[in-house]
């Protein structure tokens, strides 16, 4: 999600919705990882206010406090792991330090639904355009699952030009730019479709130009959830 979900648009569950129907179970158990927002106790209880009256098994994993519980089956045993938006840079470095971004890995692999929202987003992305230096719009590797570059909260005004400047610049690889209320839907490393939470969202394809140093623009319009 480029933006959105339970935090951004309380009264409209459409993606969070979309989110838990893609696992295919009854009761799925879903874990909310907010490493990025440095496990914001009200951004859990957002979370646990939400998804507490949903048909599903919630829990979450904070990392501020070293955990002593066995993490590897503590995640594993998810339908679907839901990532937090935030700071960027300081959410892989603990993923790092944990051996949760392995974890991650093997969640993947095995089928376990991967979510999340901005830096949620991005994260499993070659790169991502991330504000982890405060007041700079910078290039940030991430952990590498999808290949290119992702931005999110593409349509506020200042990423898309940061955006294509570091693509022509040959800074970050091409990659996605997602709306707000707009997300991508993987199946492997292959994207099959936009969904949205409001009608006319969207998510861009941008690629540096073969022959200048510009890009290509295409837009991809979503697939809007409501009726």
């Amino acid at each position: 999600m480029g933006g959105g979900g339970f935090t951004m648009e309380p009264g409209n569950p459409l993606l969070d919705e979309y989110v838990l129907n893609q696992s295919h179970k009854e009761n799925p158990n879903i874990c909310f990882l907010p490493t990025a927002s440095r496990d914001n106790t009200e951004y859990i209880l957002e979370f646990y206010d939400y998804f507490t009256t949903q048909q599903c098994s919630p829990t979450h994993l904070a990392l501020s406090d070293p955990p002593t519980r066995d993490l590897e089956n503590f995640l594993l045993d998810n339908h679907i792991l839901y990532v937090g938006g935030g700071h960027t840079g300081h959410m892989l470095t603990l993923w790092k330090q944990f051996g949760i971004d392995e974890l991650l890995k093997k969640a993947w692999e095995m089928g376990i639904l991967l979510a999340g929202v901005s830096a949620g987003a991005s994260c499993w992305f070659e790169m991502a355009l991330t504000d982890s230096i405060p007041g700079m719009l910078t290039g940030e590797p991430c952990l590498g699952f999808l290949k290119g570059s992702h931005c999110a909260h593409y349509d506020n005004p200042e990423r898309r030009p940061i955006f294509h400047r570091l693509i022509a610049a040959d800074e970050i690889p091409g990659g996605f730019g997602t709306d707000n209320f707009a997300a991508l839907h993987f199946i492997d490393n292959e994207l099959k479709k936009v969904v949205g939470s409001r009608p006319g969202v969207a998510t861009y394809s941008v690629r540096k130009c073969k022959d200048s140093r510009g890009v290509v623009e295409k837009k991809i319009e979503s697939i809007y959830l409501g009726t």
